[in-house]
């Protein structure tokens, strides 16, 4: 049974009820709009249950607005050169269960809760619904003023080294652990055979990337059979696709990672020493708890370029800007 964690922030603000992170802070909404969470919760709850793959879309489609430009909802604008359409944001989706819950909430609140955070406040209704911990999450956030499709050329790609990967965790201010936590993110969804053809077919001097347990390789092959459909989907853990868990460290340890920026956290001694104490003989007493590790890694990224008090802006529809 998945550990229940809940964050305490405990830095209370002389000018704010509530916990507060800079001016960000839980309860954001309960005095201006105190139904806010409960009617996003209530729209992604209805998403969920037509298509429970859609908790890990609205978790990613979080990771992705605040990579880029930070959780300011710019990847939500619609437009030609909007950072959306970026090569980086391929697959990205949920945009339509993010308007919906922003278009009932304007009808009950108008013009008082920003899309930024219904991203971040979708993206925990998602792990919650996915039987993973259950967090307070800080609102705050406005929206940002800026979309542009080459801002998005910074996010990490699936075939990149790991110190790829960390330089561009670190260059966000996020740790290997957060690298490691965040990318566990892919305990549950969905990818496409299209990432997968360079590590099953044209990995250098072997063909398919040595890195993938014997047994598990004829799977994905039989998956994403050469010259197959790209857009052909499979699930990113292996055991527990749809179960919020750390299965999915235990695969990268176990060379059954799918994705190939996956098995690279089991190349770096650093990132290795993280998966491995999570599973450690006594590690179930007296070790780190993966679920309340990745609620603090999640938190600190939703913080991430964040605009607060006057800056950016409220929109009244979350694809376009004022």
């Amino acid at each position: 049974m998945a550990l229940i964690s809940v964050i305490v922030i405990t830095l209370i603000s002389t000018s704010f009820l509530g916990f507060s992170y800079g001016q960000l802070r839980v309860g954001f909404y309960s005095s201006v709009c105190p139904k806010a969470e409960e009617i996003v919760s209530s729209v992604v709850r209805e998403a969920f249950l037509v298509d429970n793959n859609m908790a890990a879309i609205l978790l990613r489609l979080h990771f992705h607005d605040c990579f880029v430009n930070g959780c300011d909802g710019s990847i939500l604008i619609e437009g030609q050169n909007a950072e959306r359409h970026a090569f980086g944001h391929q697959g990205v989706n949920g945009f339509d269960v993010i308007e919906r819950a922003k278009s009932q909430l304007e009808r009950v609140c108008p013009g008082v809760v920003s899309c930024a955070d219904i991203v971040a406040m979708a993206a925990r209704d998602s792990i919650s619904l996915s039987n993973g911990p259950r967090y307070q999450v800080q609102t705050g956030r406005r929206d940002g003023r800026v979309s542009n499709v080459s801002s998005a050329s910074i996010m990490p790609e699936v075939n990149e080294s790991i110190q790829q990967l960390k330089s561009k965790f670190l260059q966000k201010g996020l740790s290997e652990k957060d690298l490691v936590l965040l990318s566990a993110a892919h305990t549950i969804g969905t990818t496409a055979c299209f990432f997968m053809t360079d590590r099953l077919y044209n990995f250098p001097t072997t063909g398919s990337d040595p890195s993938i347990n014997p047994r598990f390789l004829p799977e994905l092959k039989s998956r994403c059979p050469q010259k197959g459909d790209v857009n052909a989907r499979l699930p990113m853990d292996h055991g527990s696709p749809l179960r919020f868990d750390s299965q999915i460290l235990r695969n990268i340890r176990d060379g059954f990672a799918v994705l190939q920026s996956d098995a690279k956290l089991y190349d770096d001694k650093v990132t290795r020493g993280i998966i491995d104490s999570y599973f450690g003989i006594l590690s179930s007493v007296v070790g780190p708890s993966f679920e309340a590790d990745f609620v603090d890694s999640i938190v600190k990224m939703g913080r991430l370029g964040v605009n607060t008090g006057s800056q950016g802006e409220i929109r009244r529809v979350c694809r376009v800007f004022n």
